[in-house]
């Protein structure tokens, strides 16, 4: 795969297929986006809130779930928010997500068959991680969404003219509509 894409790219550049996506760092909305990894939000997710290349800063990972406080997600929010002028957030969870019912004990299995030993899955645990939460899905995806944008409003380096919601995206039309943010 690697050399297809060493190929494709060659010629991209070569025919100077870039030009129509330079923009600088600086999200010119102003706007980051915390959401999922899934293959299918790669276009639709810009394309369906109307953003183009340069529009958002756009942090993808599994479930789009904040994790930790102080994990990688806000970091690059927190590098964002004072670095790139960024002063809205949206966290946009999406339909069929694959990660909702994620299965650590599955995960952890699978993890052994493919030659991670027990010892070090111990050791993980050993140093105070929940490594089944940490690895799990999520039940609620309304409440995981809700969950993430609470981290971040309570976040205490995140400033309060921070403005931050909820979403959830079709992962097929593409259809946004608000979290509510009960029970919080």
């Amino acid at each position: 795969m690697l050399e297809e894409i060493l190929k494709y790219n060659k010629e991209f550049v070569k025919n100077k297929n870039y030009e129509k996506f330079i923009t600088n760092k600086y999200p010119e909305k102003k706007t980051a986006i915390v959401s999922c990894m899934d293959t299918r939000l790669t276009e639709l997710l810009p394309a369906a809130l109307g953003f183009k290349n340069g529009d958002a800063k756009i942090i993808k990972n599994a479930g789009g779930v904040i994790s930790h406080p102080f994990g990688s997600v806000m970091r690059s929010l927190l590098i964002g928010i004072y670095e790139l002028d960024v002063r809205e957030i949206l966290v946009i969870g999406h339909t069929d997500c694959g990660a909702r019912y994620t299965d650590s004990s599955k995960l952890i299995e699978l993890m052994k068959e493919r030659g991670i030993r027990q010892k070090d899955i111990d050791l993980i645990k050993y140093y105070g991680i929940d490594f089944e939460s940490w690895l799990g899905g999520f039940k609620d995806l309304d409440q995981s969404i809700n969950k993430s944008v609470e981290l971040i409003r309570n976040h205490p380096l995140v400033p309060e003219e921070i403005r931050v919601y909820g979403l959830v995206i079709d992962s097929v039309t593409g259809e946004l509509s608000r979290v509510e943010e009960k029970g919080l």
